[in-house]
């Protein structure tokens, strides 16, 4: 059975994609702070916890994974916090660079030679903001457009192989992302992106025909919407 890893599987996107993932037939190693192996119950399911935030956690599990056949790396980790950038402490700054860049970064180091061997998939779950300039997003925008230049010369790179690079871009999306954040996903259906539609994205890539490569994958939401919370 082949073997994928995906970050960030405790919720939201890294979820939904674990939860087709294995409905596709893939054993998943599912990787965050808090999971176990009770959140996902089936039998091709397998834990490991890490933070990715930590550079001693995040070296740790890349040299467990050293030891996998890893045929899918999804990177899917990540978090955002929206301010004017001076506002930012020099601990935010560290702690998102070092998740939403840093981590996949060296978890792809790790997998590489695998995923190369392989034929496999490298996907990257950045975001629209990874596109565009939005204001008090200075740093998570560098931090996934980061991300998508490394994909992107990756794929170059790699072009020799099978592996396959993907990008997803995805624009609004309901999940955990917003619990902590002053504004959240509209309520109306057509005003935000759900977490199957990125899982769905996954498996559209996964079925393609292997001498075809979706380098870039954007989704957004058919109307624009944003809801700003109420000040506690």
């Amino acid at each position: 059975m082949k073997k994928a890893v995906v970050t960030g599987a405790s919720n939201g996107i890294g979820k939904a994609i674990t939860h087709r993932l294995l409905a596709l037939n893939y054993h998943v190693i599912g990787i965050s702070r808090t999971i176990e192996a009770s959140h996902i119950e089936h039998n091709n399911f397998e834990a490991l916890q890490a933070d990715l935030s930590l550079p001693k956690e995040t070296k740790e599990l890349c040299e467990k994974l050293q030891k996998e056949d890893i045929f899918i790396l999804v990177n899917a980790a990540g978090f955002g916090c929206f301010a004017p950038h001076e506002e930012l402490s020099f601990t935010t700054i560290e702690t998102m660079t070092h998740l939403n860049l840093t981590a996949p970064m060296l978890l792809t180091n790790t997998s590489l030679r695998a995923l190369k061997k392989n034929g496999g998939y490298l996907i990257n779950i950045n975001s629209i903001e990874a596109l565009r300039a939005s204001k008090f997003a200075a740093l998570y925008s560098a931090t996934k457009a980061g991300l998508k230049a490394f994909g992107d010369a990756l794929f170059e790179e790699t072009r020799k192989s099978e592996l396959s690079i993907t990008n997803i871009n995805p624009d609004m999306t309901e999940s955990g992302f917003y619990d902590e954040l002053r504004f959240d996903v509209s309520t109306k259906e057509n005003e935000k992106l759900l977490a199957e539609d990125i899982a769905d994205a996954v498996a559209h890539i996964l079925t393609m025909r292997k001498g075809a490569v979706v380098s870039e994958y954007t989704l957004r939401s058919l109307n624009f919407g944003i809801v700003k919370k109420l000040k506690k």
